[in-house]
């Protein structure tokens, strides 16, 4: 029998990589999509003859795998980049990147340079951000517009900015987009208190107690750097990550960002508790602030997603970078080259990283019912040859130059590199303006 449904689109590639939790490499197969979902896997043969009027692309040289979900962004940042480099996380922070964004944040801007981020992103095979920052509505816009799935942090600070000049309206203005976004199909809010060291132990509870009410993720940069700790000592005479404990936010709901600052404690409250941890180790690299341990908590069966953090600190948003940076800073870490295996760090990029934003009944892994949320990647370059083993090269010798093509929601936003819902000369020359602008 025959199906003949004109919304059918088939991929046939060289390989499937499934990232299941059992993860599978499926050789010769093809990607049945249907609408925005995948309706099945077939051997290529089996889907030619069962759906013979049906769209099919054909991928010989490509394997096929879930888009990358960028789990930690601050993606309008990127007009920052390169502006101020070689220098620990407060020095950037307070001497170069706060009075920066002080001056020239604003919702033109957000939304010019998410654009901008949504592009590289879209280029690299990101189908997911999640992201934390200022101007929601002008990331969301972008995003919205270029078709991408993202995760908008209602960002939360103690600290007055062209967003909000008190906390209240910080508070407010996240009620307000939560009521504007709560239903749309791509778009996703959750709750973004900045840190411990920004937000207040008053404000924190509140940021609990709005999470519970509304059934929110929460997003925190926690014990990223050694000062960290050292002031809420001082302050609380208790480690960052014991004091959300105290208030009862370390649950399944918390996303801890960075989390380089580990000891016994800690370790034994995040095995209890099991939040979910996001990994950036390029921007934890650049910025000495440390490493997470993310073979110990593999081990400890937390799961670890990964970001790229924002391209002010990175200096980009590729995800296939980030993972080569993380499986290799993970067996250093760890002493042993064992750790943190190509499979897990591109689990870490996909299906760990739907866990963490709570996404994974609908994407992360290429299984019937899910979104088409999907990228081939042409391995057939002189970069990726000879080929053993397509899972390896992707992790270790692939760049984001080789993803060819890009799906969200089975919509087509990049074909054979070009993008297909952004212009690309445009956002060139509104980055060149903004360079002009904040340089003089």
């Amino acid at each position: 029998m025959t199906h003949a449904q004109p919304s059918i689109q088939i991929l046939h590639a060289k390989w499937l990589i499934t990232c299941e939790e059992k993860n599978q490499i499926l050789e010769k197969h093809a990607l049945v999509i249907q609408n925005d979902k995948i309706l099945a896997i077939l051997p290529s043969d089996e889907a030619t003859h069962r759906y013979p009027t049906a769209l099919h692309q054909h991928y010989p040289s490509h394997a096929i795998l879930p888009g990358f979900i960028n789990s930690h962004t601050h993606i309008a940042m990127n007009i920052f980049r390169g502006f101020a480099d070689d220098l620990e996380l407060m020095d950037w922070l307070s001497n170069y990147i706060w009075p920066a964004e002080g001056k020239w944040v604003s919702h033109e801007l957000v939304y010019d340079a998410s654009q901008l981020a949504i592009a590289e992103m879209i280029r690299c095979g990101t189908t997911c951000f999640n992201d934390m920052y200022f101007f929601l509505g002008a990331t969301a816009e972008a995003a919205e517009e270029a078709g991408i799935r993202a995760h908008i942090g209602m960002h939360i600070i103690d600290v007055p900015t062209a967003w909000a000049r008190t906390t209240e309206e910080y508070f407010s203005k996240a009620i307000e987009f939560y009521e504007a976004y709560k239903n749309h199909p791509l778009i996703t809010p959750t709750l973004a208190p900045h840190s411990t060291y920004t937000v207040s132990m008053e404000n924190l509870k509140r940021v609990k107690e709005l999470a519970q009410q509304y059934h929110l993720k929460i997003n925190i940069h926690l014990q990223e750097v050694p000062y960290e700790i050292e002031r809420s000592m001082a302050v609380y005479n208790k480690r960052p990550l014991q004091c959300l404990h105290d208030l009862g936010m370390v649950t399944p709901d918390l996303i801890a960002i960075h989390m380089t600052q580990l000891d016994q404690q800690d370790l034994a409250i995040l095995q209890e508790m099991k939040p979910h941890i996001v990994h950036c180790p390029e921007s934890n690299m650049k910025l000495a602030s440390g490493a997470c341990p993310v073979e110990q908590l593999n081990q400890l069966g937390i799961n670890v997603a990964l970001g790229t953090d924002s391209a002010a600190s990175n200096n980009d948003l590729d995800m296939m970078g980030e993972m080569r940076s993380a499986a290799l800073l993970g067996k250093l870490v760890a002493k042993d080259p064992k750790a943190v295996s190509a499979e897990t760090t591109l689990k870490m990029a996909t299906l760990h990283g739907a866990r963490a934003l709570g996404i994974e009944r609908y994407t992360g892994s290429l299984t019937p019912g899910k979104a088409a949320d999907c990228i081939p990647i042409n391995l057939n370059r002189i970069e990726t040859q000879p080929l053993y083993h397509p899972l390896s090269h992707i992790v270790y010798a692939a760049s984001c130059h080789q993803v060819t093509d890009v799906w969200v929601a089975g919509k087509q936003l990049l074909k054979n590199r070009q993008l297909l819902t952004l212009d690309k000369s445009k956002l060139i020359k509104k980055a060149k303006t903004w360079r002009n602008k904040i340089k003089k």
